[in-house]
């Protein structure tokens, strides 16, 4: 089942219609309705919003969802005061990416910088390095050395 390509100008028309159905859930099942790079660009889905992603950061997930479960859905002023004054390792990898969420909303879309909100933000994680450690008896055990890749998007409160 191949997928018709459209034209710049039978997407403009549906525009409507496209950008209904891509922000509502399929019946069927839960797998949303999918565009195509070129077909979000030109019906300007996405220009809402700052987006900031960190990949393989060396710290755990674990550690940085309690960070970001603090500052989400606050206003970007809270958020950086919240994230600043938290005694986690996480915290200064957090305030890095909401600045650089922050420049990317203002600078490639316009959006007013006072009215910025954390809508999400969330850390998955990233691929584990594996280390051995000497143990008692001339054994070794295996040390976990997990990464995280974060992610803050900001957008525009009405």
């Amino acid at each position: 089942m191949e997928r018709k390509i459209m034209s710049e100008s039978e997407l403009l028309s549906r525009r409507e219609e496209l950008i209904e159905k891509y922000n509502s859930q399929s019946r069927q099942s839960n797998k949303p309705f999918i565009l195509s790079k070129r077909e979000r660009k030109v019906l300007g889905i996405g220009r809402d919003q700052g987006k900031a992603t960190l990949n393989y950061a060396r710290i755990s997930p674990r550690k940085v969802k309690i960070v970001l479960d603090l500052i989400k859905g606050k206003d970007l002023a809270e958020a950086y005061a919240i994230v600043k004054f938290t005694p986690k390792a996480a915290s200064e990898l957090i305030y890095k990416l909401l600045h650089s969420a922050e420049a990317n909303a203002v600078n490639n879309f316009e959006l007013d910088s006072e009215k910025l909100y954390v809508a999400d933000c969330f850390a998955n994680q990233g691929p584990t390095l594996k280390r051995m450690r000497a143990v008692a008896r001339g054994r070794g055990t295996r040390i976990n050395k997990k990464t995280s890749h974060i992610t803050v998007v900001l957008k525009e409160r009405d």
